[in-house]
């Protein structure tokens, strides 16, 4: 028989791994651009995207708190700002 719980905890297992796959690929991504490609988007430093996307895959692996949680909940929207506005912002520099 299927248990409630056992669902629920599956679905927050599948949800954090979800988000932490997609904390770590945008801040692979924030140290692959050079510093004059944030400055030339008109966006944060690139130390500033790096530290807080640093902060963001810290905090899910470290903590391990639930991936509804207020903080993790900023994080990861700081990261999906930053693959949503800043990463394309760049890519279109490189096009260029």
């Amino acid at each position: 028989m299927l248990d409630v719980y056992s669902l629920e905890l599956g679905f927050y297992a599948l949800l954090a791994f979800v988000l932490l796959a997609v904390k770590i690929f945008a801040f692979v991504n924030s140290l692959m651009f050079s510093s004059e490609s944030y400055e030339a988007a008109g966006k944060l430093t690139k130390p500033a995207w790096t530290i807080i996307l640093g902060i963001a895959v810290a905090v899910q692996v470290l903590l391990l708190n639930s991936p509804i949680g207020i903080l993790n909940l900023i994080l990861t929207i700081a990261a999906l700002v930053y693959l949503v506005d800043v990463r394309p912002a760049m890519a279109g520099l490189r096009r260029r």
